[in-house]
């Protein structure tokens, strides 16, 4: 099909490696009744304006979790960007160079969703593209932010034994770290949840460039998970969502959390069902990113 001029080519990257410490084998670990991972790939699916959902990860299991629920993971990332220290902008920079390689289209803008937020909803990545799409051209990238109660111009680090403020001076603001509250900027933390940004910024090496666009979200909509406390909590705040039997993963077997079900493997005919389903949303997907983006340039936050 071909791609009319005033639709930009939108990927989904997932970022998932296999050496994480704090919770071993995380992004395929029985979360909800499916692996981790493959709830940023639903809801990557789902989205109108995403005709790509690659995963780019440098663990086999992974790979084989990520294509068995109907994303795409063409190679295995190199391990000497898959590392603890490891930077997001190197695996994006690794991708566009995989496409270069293989010959296949560049995206204009690619989303970044991180496995470890399995909580965001399909309508609220649509509305988040919706709007960087019709501002792309004055943002070099979108992020959702929460507001924080601490501000940070009241906090330090210790250098030589010595108590040293983040921010000595701010604007016109002469010591903010000894300023009454209601003088100080309102200040938000980035959620983790869903970035976008478009394709030229990262190939001039910054995942955000310096106009980033900031979508705001309830303070209490922070699902990020790094350790077993996080998980515990996410699963705490969030409501169990039944999930359909076609969407189940049939590669590897999950980790089981203690207690669960075991988890049913559909058969050939019902995957047989789900990638037919799968392919007729791909072709509705192109005329669905026309019909939104003719409703009018998004409402503004």
């Amino acid at each position: 099909m071909t791609r009319r001029m005033s639709a930009p080519l939108v990927h989904a990257l997932i970022p998932a490696r296999g050496g994480s410490k704090t919770i071993p084998r995380k992004n395929v670990r029985n979360y909800k009744g499916q692996p981790l991972l493959v709830h940023s790939i639903e809801i990557a699916q789902s989205c109108p304006f995403i005709s790509r959902v690659v995963v780019s990860t440098d663990c086999k299991e992974i790979q084989e979790v990520a294509v068995s629920n109907g994303a795409e993971a063409p190679f295995l990332r190199p391990s000497e960007i898959s590392a603890d220290n490891s930077l997001d902008i190197e695996c994006f920079r690794h991708y566009l160079s995989w496409l270069r390689f293989a010959k296949q289209e560049r995206p204009d803008v690619i989303v970044h969703l991180r496995p470890t937020y399995p909580e965001r909803s399909s309508s609220l990545l649509s509305r988040c593209l919706q709007k960087f799409l019709s501002i792309r051209h004055v943002y070099t990238s979108l992020r959702t932010v929460i507001p924080v109660e601490k501000t940070p111009m009241k906090m330090y680090v210790i250098e030589n034994k010595f108590l040293k403020p983040l921010f000595p001076t701010y604007k016109d603001i002469e010591e903010p770290y000894n300023s009454v509250r209601q003088l100080l900027p309102n200040c938000f933390l980035h959620n983790g949840c869903i970035d976008i940004v478009n394709t030229d910024t990262i190939e001039k090496g910054s995942m955000t460039g310096d106009k980033i666009y900031p979508y705001l979200m309830r303070r209490e909509e922070k699902h990020d998970i790094d350790t077993e406390d996080d998980w515990q909590s996410s699963l705490r705040k969030t409501v169990v969502t039944p999930v359909s039997e076609s969407k189940i993963s049939y590669g590897r077997s999950p980790i089981p959390s203690k207690g669960s079900p075991p988890i049913p493997i559909p058969n050939a005919e019902e995957r047989r069902i789900q990638r037919e389903k799968e392919q007729r949303e791909a072709r509705k997907r192109e005329e669905n990113i026309q019909r939104i983006l003719q409703r009018g340039k998004a409402d503004s936050i």
